[in-house]
């Protein structure tokens, strides 16, 4: 057994920058318009300090909170869990980042209850605010234990699920309830193939299923007969993503029965978290995998959903933690379960962390490689200064080609640039060290 390091912090810091959007981005029945970036920086009593990063989403974590203050209000809120996390970091000494999690997490949902005013703050409003606190941890975690690969990085029990060294990671590409129906055309012309459909209409549950038919027959008919060589049919294909907006699978069939009277059913692989949280409806006959995403919290809420049917499982490393998403890994591929990776419109260094992940996963069926979705290309106003953020911008592996990132030795080598320091981020914290 590997000797680890105890880790002590002894200072903490944080800050936060505002990243505007092209458009508004509306899924969970809501519209955001910018995506605050946090910053939390750690140091410990050895005298390394690293710098982790998170995208704060808080329609993502939780919508009817969202929903109850202005959209800067609710990031505020957010942003200052984060900072009471970091006074809880420096009391509490760790050996690996999941033990730190372990540690702290109860504490950080009575701070995240008592901030909100919320006694039933969803678990992923906390995750949100955990990332860039866990992101600094790992870093700082390789940094005291002279790890620098990202492979190095993963302990001994979860090594098995992330065993696998894709040369290929496809990229789901996200489309929104407003995005135009050319801009659909553009993406399948640039070589995308797994098309990532938005549903769950703002409404009822009846205005959200009309919607969402009418939605799937417009996109159908703008490229469902659009070729490609990166599947078996030759066909583009979809997965759909409800985050959890459907109260009955009932309204989930009469969607998916519209699905097949236009011809789309066939082409439709997955569905990610179509039903809410509280629905313990059986799915397993549906006939389409279904994954859970929001819902899993825990390895506790993964095998309800994996009980109940669930065919896959969504690992978000930059929404619910690195930390938390190699123990649902482990479960999964103890299941015998497939797992992707889904976005939250991260940052471009988020993403080489997300595609960490998703480059060792064993390969999506039907797609034969990793499934990574990534939309901020197509969502922030300022893409390429973030691009530049990046410690190995420019790198090939940064870059789609024909829907997908082609990794080659060389990523896996540099872990996808994501061990070595970000100049911007770094030089948000100006004093000495």
């Amino acid at each position: 057994m590997a000797i680890r390091n105890t880790i002590r912090v002894t200072k903490t810091d944080s800050t936060f920058e505002r990243e505007k959007l092209i458009r508004p981005i509306g899924f969970k029945g809501g519209y955001l318009t910018e995506l605050w970036q946090t910053v939390s920086r750690l140091q410990s009593e050895t005298g390394h300090h690293t710098v982790g990063l998170a995208t704060q989403s808080v329609l993502y974590g939780d919508a009817d909170l969202f929903a109850a203050y202005s959209e800067a209000g609710g990031n505020a809120l957010m942003y200052a869990l984060v900072e009471r996390t970091l006074q809880l970091v420096r009391q509490t000494p760790f050996e690996t980042p999941v033990q730190l999690l372990d540690a702290i997490l109860p504490e950080v949902i009575r701070e995240g209850i008592r901030i909100t005013g919320k006694p039933d703050l969803n678990p992923n409003f906390i995750y949100n605010a955990l990332i860039s606190v866990d992101n600094a941890a790992w870093l700082l975690y390789a940094a005291e234990n002279g790890l620098t690969q990202f492979d190095d990085l993963i302990p001994e029990p979860y090594r098995p699920a992330l065993s696998h060294r894709n040369n290929k990671v496809a990229i789901m590409y996200q489309v929104p309830y407003g995005m135009p129906v050319e801009e659909l055309r553009q993406a399948v012309r640039q070589g995308y193939f797994v098309m990532k459909i938005k549903t769950g209409y703002p409404g009822s549950q009846e205005e959200m299923v009309q919607k969402d038919m009418e939605r799937l027959t417009e996109i159908h008919r703008a490229i469902g007969d659009a070729p490609t060589d990166q599947t078996a049919s030759g066909k583009i294909v979809y997965t759909l993503d409800a985050n959890a907006r459907y109260e009955r699978k009932e309204t989930l069939l009469r969607y998916l029965d519209h699905a097949k009277s236009i011809g789309a059913l066939d082409q439709i692989i997955l569905i990610e978290e179509p039903l809410r949280e509280e629905n313990d409806e059986e799915v397993s006959d549906i006939g389409i995998p279904v994954a859970g995403d929001e819902s899993v919290h825990d390895e506790a809420s993964a095998r309800r959903r994996l009980d109940q049917g669930y065919g896959a499982l969504v690992l978000k490393g930059i929404a619910k933690t690195l930390s938390l998403s190699l123990k649902v890994a482990k479960l999964a591929h103890e299941r015998g379960v497939p797992c992707l990776c889904a976005d939250l419109t991260v940052n471009p260094i988020l993403i080489d962390w997300h595609k960490n992940l998703a480059a060792r996963l064993a390969p999506f069926p039907g797609i034969g490689m990793g499934l990574l979705e990534t939309n901020g290309d197509m969502n922030y106003l300022h893409w390429n200064t973030l691009k530049g953020y990046h410690p190995v911008a420019g790198a090939p592996w940064t870059t789609a080609k024909n829907g997908v990132f082609e990794l080659d030795n060389d990523f896996y080598h540099r872990s996808g640039g994501i061990l070595t320091p970000s100049n911007h981020y770094e030089s948000l914290f100006t004093y000495a060290c």
